[in-house]
């Protein structure tokens, strides 16, 4: 009996150093020497600062910014530890009403022509809250805001869109997206000479 409490305790021994440091410090090291940047949280800097992590979105506030989606990580947007969604279904009365007073806000806003197409991804929060990219549609459609807001040719913010827009995963599936920190950071670099303002509308 002895024996076989003597062999347990060693089998799970050899498995707690297996499992439980060999393995996660071996993980580690490959992700450090692969992917040094993606394993330290893919953090964005600018003249020196950090100033987020490229997969976490931020929300912007002024008619001279492209803002991002929605979030709905509580009173913070955009709150990696408070990741959630409003689990809402379409015919949910209260999603229905949010999507509709996003729409109303936005399309009164000045510099908006309220007769364009609004894309879904500007009035509807992704599924974490967190998503740090808007549509090529939803960043062409604040172009004409943002021209204005900053004294600028509309022609001028299309070219940066396109600038920054990503295309489509293995060039089929999805659609093309605009990173809303990278786009608004290149505004503020071109034209305003600064780091960019983040602030929470």
């Amino acid at each position: 009996m002895r024996l076989i409490i003597q062999r347990s305790l060693v089998f799970m021994a050899l498995l707690i150093l297996l499992t439980g440091v060999a393995y996660p410090l071996a993980i580690t090291g490959m992700a450090q020497v692969l992917f040094p940047h993606q394993a330290n949280g893919s953090i964005m800097e600018d003249q020196g600062h950090q100033i987020g992590a490229y997969h976490l979105g931020q929300a912007f506030a002024g008619p001279a910014y492209f803002w991002s989606r929605p979030s709905l990580t509580g009173d913070t947007p955009y709150d990696g530890l408070n990741s959630d969604a409003s689990n809402l279904g379409p015919l949910e009365p209260g999603l229905i009403e949010e999507v509709q007073a996003r729409i109303h806000a936005l399309r009164g806003l000045e510099g908006q022509n309220p007769e364009r197409p609004l894309p879904v991804d500007l009035v509807t929060a992704s599924a974490s809250g967190l998503d740090p990219h808007i549509s090529r549609a939803a960043a062409l459609y604040q172009a004409e805001r943002v021209a204005m807001a900053r004294n600028m040719p509309l022609e001028t913010i299309h070219d940066l869109i396109e600038t920054h827009a990503q295309g489509r995963w293995l060039g089929l599936f999805g659609e093309r997206t605009v990173h809303v920190v990278s786009l608004n950071r290149a505004l503020d670099h071109r034209y305003m000479g600064g780091v960019t303002g983040v602030s929470t509308p």
